[in-house]
């Protein structure tokens, strides 16, 4: 091959690559133009203001309609989570509040990658604090005090379907600032014995009101287990098996969660239970669909969840005593939080 030759040939795969690059780079401006407007029929988002303090019962989640404030945290009267959605600017992945704190998992984008954290907000959603995160993340919480919040993020793998995954469980004291990185540096106390497992694995954490006490998943050996965790001990006891994701009831009586059901999908193996702490008797909930989210107590008698839509995911409610029949109440919406 001549050096003319080779001249050609690089300036060739050079043009050809500058023109994969630019057809990259208006594609994506496309695909962000498209989500920048409203569809047709969708929920009517505006901007305005957004906060967490104590005041009229609402819902504030992640938005996830097509438009401006995709992604953004919006908030709607609880009576009519369906209605006209106020927007606050606030961009999350995940979201959850309690008594006028947040916790808010973003994405930071890279020029090569994305990294993730969590930013702690204040009543009118300004940051106090943030902290970096390992991974994807998937479950946020915050006590009902607002003294702690946690957070779950995937390290390895990206679903809870399969098994080849791992998840890091974070919590920390919004007062202090002190951070517990992991819960795997927690004592197990399995089936009344101290228990040590290299592959012992955390997520979904649920707070109760006493701001020491908590219950997460734990998984090890290829099994789930529901544990409770004590904030001041670094403990963590098993009470129940093959629970996932819980979510704590407001009274602090019962836990919802999902349960991998036998017979099922692996990709959708999961139906929703409510499991009652003082008789350990789980009761099945009227929702047959497969659900992959942590369940929120809207109140002491109705569980809400996402399932996916088609704009990412709608939310649906369903009797926490396994009656009635769940019924969709808010489209393109994820990661509610109701406040008082």
């Amino acid at each position: 091959m001549t050096v003319r030759t080779r001249v050609l040939v690089l300036v060739s795969a050079v043009a050809v690559l500058a023109a994969v690059g630019l057809a990259s780079v208006l594609h994506a401006s496309a695909r962000a133009e498209r989500r920048d407007r409203a569809r047709p029929g969708g929920p009517a988002v505006a901007a305005g203001p957004v906060d967490l303090a104590a005041g009229q019962r609402r819902m504030v989640f992640r938005n996830l309609a097509w438009g401006p404030h995709r992604d953004e945290l919006t908030t709607v009267a609880a009576s009519d989570p369906g209605g006209p959605r106020t927007a606050s600017g606030v961009k999350c992945l995940r979201f959850y509040a309690a008594s006028g704190t947040g916790v808010c998992l973003q994405a930071v984008h890279g020029p090569v990658s994305d990294t993730y954290r969590a930013l702690i907000l204040d009543a009118r959603l300004r940051t106090r604090a943030h902290y970096a995160v390992p991974g994807i993340p998937s479950r946020a919480r915050v006590s009902p005090s607002g003294r702690f919040a946690a957070w779950t993020a995937f390290v390895g793998g990206d679903s809870y379907a399969g098994t080849d995954f791992s998840t890091r469980a974070a919590i920390v004291d919004t007062r202090t600032g002190e951070l517990i990185p992991s819960l795997e540096t927690f004592r197990i106390v399995r089936d009344g014995r101290p228990y040590r497992a290299a592959d012992a694995n955390f997520w979904g954490v649920t707070f109760a009101p006493d701001d020491r006490t908590f219950y997460a998943t734990l998984a090890t050996k290829g099994r789930t287990h529901l544990v409770r965790g004590d904030l001041r001990t670094r403990t963590v006891t098993t009470l129940h098996p093959n629970v996932e994701c819980p979510s704590l009831s407001p009274d602090g009586t019962r836990v919802a969660y999902k349960k991998r059901v036998e017979g099922l999908p692996k990709d959708a193996p999961w139906r929703l239970y409510v499991l009652d702490l003082r008789s350990m008797r789980e009761t099945p909930l009227a929702e047959r669909r497969s659900v992959d989210d942590q369940a929120v107590w809207k109140d002491g008698r109705t569980l809400v969840y996402a399932l996916p839509g088609d704009f990412g995911a709608d939310l649906y409610e369903t009797p926490a005593d396994g009656t009635g029949t769940p019924r969709r109440i808010s489209n393109s919406a994820v990661s509610p939080a109701f406040l008082d």
